[in-house]
């Protein structure tokens, strides 16, 4: 019986967008934020950047669904993905290839006790 090889998955084949310089980030940090149908089909579509729970999951989407740097810029803010980057659910892949380009948003030891 030959050996099987075991595929990489969707989300280690998948090209992820990442800015060129977290400092491009300088998206909206307050009021209400329609995302387009590309980056959120969900009937939701709209946030409300003031509630934390809101402002999470806008970032959440938009770094999983971005098609180009541009979606990154023009919707996410540098501080603000600072501030929640260790509260927010990303795929491994794409939080590993963050953290290694922006060590900024990378939790410090003191943070992960």
């Amino acid at each position: 019986m030959g050996v099987v090889e075991r595929s990489a998955s969707y989300e280690q084949r998948r090209p992820w967008t990442l800015p060129e310089r977290l400092d491009d980030l300088r998206g909206p940090t307050s009021g209400r934020v329609t995302l387009p149908h590309r980056l959120d089909w969900s009937e939701q579509g709209t946030y409300d950047l003031d509630d934390p729970k809101q402002l999470g999951l806008m970032y959440e989407r938009v770094i999983r669904e971005s098609m180009g740097p541009r979606d990154l810029t023009e919707y996410l803010d540098a501080d603000t993905l600072v501030a929640v980057w260790r509260h927010i659910f990303l795929p491994r892949t794409v939080r590993q290839l963050w953290e290694s380009r922006f060590p900024a948003v990378a939790p410090r030891a003191a943070d992960t006790r």
